[in-house]
Formats: C-alpha cells, structure tokens, sequence
C-alpha cells in the first residue's frame, strides 16, 4: 500500500523562509538549503513555500497551504515511481523532524511552518535538460505544431487540433533556464547537452513513468496531459560524482510540472478546464489584454476568488489521486 498525498494545511502562508543553513537557493517556488554531510553523499532541503509564478513572474499573492498541497502530491508520486522500479528517486524523508534544532533561530522560519512542505533529497549533479513527455498538444507543443506540423523534431499527424490526443506520448526536450523561459530543443540538440547515451535512457525512463502515471490518474478521473521531469547524478559531501547512475529529482507529476485536465469534461478542440495554475494565467491574462500589466515584474496582487479558486483546484487534483491509493 503506498501513501496518498498529505492533507493538512496550515491556515497561515509562508511566503520566504529563512534558516540558519548554508548554501540557500530561492526558486520561483521553493527555496533550498543544505544539509550537514550524511552516510551516503550530501543532503538537501527543498522547501515548497506558498508563492506562485506565472509568465516567469513570482506573484505577490501567496496561495495559502499550496506549498503543503505540492509537497504531499510530489512525495505521493516519488514514493509510487521508485516502488514500481520506474527509477530511483532522491526522496530521502518530509520529516520537519529531520531538520537540525540549529537551523532553527529567533526570528526566522519555525520547524511548524515547514511541517507538510518539506523534502529532504540526496544532493545531485542535475543533468541541464527539461525531460518533457506530452501526451496530447496544448501549450508551446500547439504553437510549434501549427507553425512547422512538429513539436522539437518529431513530425505529427496533419490536422491535429487543440488539446487533441497524441497517437502516442512524444519526447520533447527542453533546455533548463535558470530565468526566462525553457527553449524547447530536439532530441539531436539534447544529446549534443548531455550524451546520447544518457539521454536515450532518460528518454525511454521518461516515457515510461509517463505512461504509468497517465494510466494511474486516468482511472482517478485525471487526464495528465503533459509533464516534466527533472533527472541528476548523486553527488558525494566532497560534491564529486559517486559513479551510481542517474535518478529523479527535484517534483513529479505535480500541478506545478504538469498539465492536469478533469477527464469527464475533456473534449478536443478546445481549451480545458485546468487542475493546474492555468486559472491564475488566465486572469492575469485578462489583465495583460486589457493594458493593466504587461508580464513584467512586479506581478499584481491576486484576488480573493482567484486565491481560493486556485488552491480549490491543487486540492481536488489531490484528492482524485489519493482515491483507491
């Protein structure tokens, strides 16, 4: 029996954390710190605070207890993937207890504000590539399909219509910005990056915890209509290589990397009701049509509605994956 995603969420948000621990690293989402060395190579501690971002912008507005939604769905898959031998994952523990009592001083973030959106993962040489595998077309993958009939080299059938199912899921790769936006890129270009040995093995990995996943969700209701993962080599506290192969990092399978649709109102041509941030894209691209922001920082302030709309819509892509689980 494998654990369903936490459910707990706290009623305040936490929009930045601070602890006294090195290296600290602030995301669009999650903030990471290292941990004192371990048996077994380096550790760190990845934080899903409430922020969210769209257009590449992190908005003012915290969606309370989303960093607790993320952090229960992300472990729920983690743990499911490595049990299933899809690959090897870096989930180490979302204890808040496993967090050093020195990390914790006046002033700064408390060991209860991180209980439910902690993970602690093995340290790792991430491999630059966004590992994307899409299984019907939306997004980037649309716009490229409309203009060239490919999505990153791989040529699809004529006629294909928004959000229309693919024949098979397809590997589109994507370099990883660490601002702006990803590029995607072709699988020849991925490997000039990383090796084709090593991305023909990500490739099929990829492809392969895709296909399980879609299935899982889709019994649950969930369409997972694309999704990225991200894949890195062990490091040891000296930061070198420990020669084991890769495995998965960073999320998976989370309203944040992928696209989640209801399956019972999917239909193609269309766009789709989103489990996703695709509701905060959309009202602020309301804002951007209407000349009251141009998809530039600083990002506007939320609405209530938007606010609870939003974590309304993490939290039923939550509870559909925890059915049965």
């Amino acid at each position: 029996m494998h654990a369903s995603p936490a459910r707990s969420e706290a009623p305040g948000a936490v929009f930045d954390t601070r602890l006294d621990l090195p290296g600290r690293r602030q995301g669009k989402v999650r903030d990471i710190y290292r941990l004192p060395d371990q048996p077994g190579g380096e550790r760190l501690l990845i934080v899903a605070s409430d922020r969210i971002s769209a257009f590449d912008v992190v908005l003012p507005t915290p969606i309370p207890g989303k960093g607790r939604l993320l952090t229960g769905v992300a472990e729920f898959w983690l743990r499911w993937i490595d049990e299933r031998g899809l690959s090897t994952t870096h989930l180490v523990s979302t204890d808040a207890g496993d967090v050093p009592e020195h990390a914790f001083v006046k002033g700064g973030t408390r060991r209860e504000d991180l209980a439910g959106r902690i993970m602690i993962g093995r340290r790792c040489e991430v491999i630059p590539i966004e590992f994307v595998v899409r299984g019907y077309l939306e997004g980037s993958g649309l716009r490229e399909y409309r203009k060239t009939g490919a999505v990153c080299g791989v040529k699809l059938p004529a006629g294909l219509t928004q959000c229309a199912r693919l024949p098979e899921p397809i590997f589109t790769p994507a370099t990883k910005a660490d601002e702006g936006h990803d590029e995607n890129i072709d699988f020849e270009t991925a490997c000039s990056v990383a090796g084709r040995e090593l991305m023909t093995m990500l490739r099929d990995r990829s492809l392969a915890i895709y296909k399980a996943a879609s299935e899982y969700a889709l019994a649950r209701g969930i369409i997972i209509a694309d999704t990225k993962f991200e894949f890195g080599l062990p490091v040891d506290g000296s930061g070198k290589a420990t020669g084991e192969g890769p495995i998965l990092i960073d999320e998976a399978l989370t309203p944040d990397s992928s696209r989640f649709w209801p399956a019972d109102e999917y239909e193609a041509g269309r766009a789709q009701r989103s489990f996703d941030k695709q509701f905060v894209r959309e009202y602020l691209q309301g804002l951007v049509d209407s000349g009251a922001w141009d998809k530039t920082p600083p990002g506007p302030d939320l609405p209530g509605d938007v606010v609870g709309g939003t974590l309304a819509r993490y939290a039923e892509a939550r509870d559909r994956l925890g059915d049965g689980a």
